[in-house]
């Protein structure tokens, strides 16, 4: 566990199996010192643990500098659980989930990632109150990704004007890979500003709805990222930017919802002298956790989700206006300054 590269100093991580439901999942905190650790969690079918472990482990960090850079009270964690979404689901084996979370006695929380739902998550609860992003509750606010999608699209439109003196979309080219339930919300708005968007996603009847809903044109899994085009906007999985992808990038702005983008923090060194604006991820997709920490907070309050998602728009503003003004990767920026807003939280705690 000590020798992964994606460890980074995690507090605690902790494996979960239910033989009766045939649960198997990881939950992984990686910091507590802005408060209690939160993120989604995530079903996969990966193709063996060592793949799982490391993704969890990503992933809890990413969400220590997401909250960080969100301003929220919230630490970083995230669960996975191992198996096929759309085959092996039960509602006891998320009741079994919901008791893994309780036996942490309230240092993670959790809400829907890939692969869940509301639904999926209402059986957890049944066990366990650390869920969020329930369809009925006291300050239940549904699926996050509405949120999620409406940050992207904002950060896009942040990075467009970085770019280029203006955030009009009206004729800009984009290319989105993935239309899952955050993709396809940034593709009706794209479409909605009057940009020229290219679509692509392995769910080829999806796909074929969606173009037909907003015009886009459809485009191929395998070359979607590599379109000649003013930004890519990443919305599936992560380490899609890496040494075989990058010299194929002919864009200018990588812009998307998807976590861990990056498969190495120099990636975003290599992108800079490429010459193309990278919006780190973990600060353009914030808008889903606002959301759920909204909920966390038993109080929901849509003017305090708006007012977060505002000051996240312009954190990411800040940060390529920093990035520029230093010469650094954008990617570096935004470590430097969640790793000091951890830090800070950290020291204030032992003092």
């Amino acid at each position: 566990m000590f020798d992964f590269d994606a460890y980074d100093a995690h507090e605690s991580v902790h494996f979960f199996h239910d033989e009766d439901t045939g649960l198997k999942a990881i939950i992984a905190i990686h910091s507590s010192a802005l408060g209690p650790a939160a993120g989604g969690c995530r079903m996969w079918n990966y193709a063996d643990s060592t793949a799982m472990t490391r993704d969890v482990l990503r992933l809890s960090h990413g969400m220590s500098y997401k909250n960080a850079m969100a301003d929220l009270p919230l630490g970083g964690g995230k669960a996975v659980i191992w198996g096929d979404a759309k085959t092996d689901k039960t509602p006891d084996m998320f009741r079994a989930f919901g008791r893994a979370i309780e036996s942490l006695d309230g240092r993670y929380w959790t809400a829907e990632d890939v692969g869940l739902t509301p639904t999926d998550l209402a059986y957890a609860r049944e066990e366990t109150r650390y869920v969020a992003g329930l369809s009925e509750g006291e300050a239940a606010s549904g699926d996050p990704s509405p949120i999620t999608a409406e940050g992207v699209y904002r950060g896009i439109r942040a990075a467009v004007k970085t770019r280029f003196g203006s955030d009009d979309l009206e004729g800009r080219s984009v290319a989105v890979q993935g239309v899952g339930h955050v993709g396809s919300d940034v593709v009706r708005k794209l479409c909605k500003a009057g940009a020229q968007v290219q679509i692509a996603d392995i769910a080829s009847e999806h796909v074929a709805r969606l173009a037909e809903e907003t015009g886009a044109r459809i485009g191929s899994v395998d070359d979607i990222l590599f379109q000649k085009v003013d930004v890519v906007s990443p919305n599936a999985l992560g380490g899609i930017l890496n040494p075989e992808t990058l010299p194929k990038l002919n864009c200018e702005i990588v812009a998307g919802g998807a976590n861990n983008q990056l498969s190495t923090p120099d990636i975003g060194d290599a992108l800079l002298k490429r010459g193309i604006l990278y919006a780190p991820d973990y600060v353009i997709n914030g808008g889903g956790i606002i959301n759920v920490a909204a909920e966390i907070s038993g109080t929901y309050r849509t003017e305090w989700v708006a007012s977060k998602l505002d000051r996240l728009v312009e954190t990411l503003q800040h940060v390529f206006e920093r990035a520029e003004s230093e010469g650094a990767a954008t990617n570096r920026i935004a470590d430097e300054i969640a790793r000091t807003r951890i830090r800070s939280a950290k020291h204030a705690k032992v003092s």
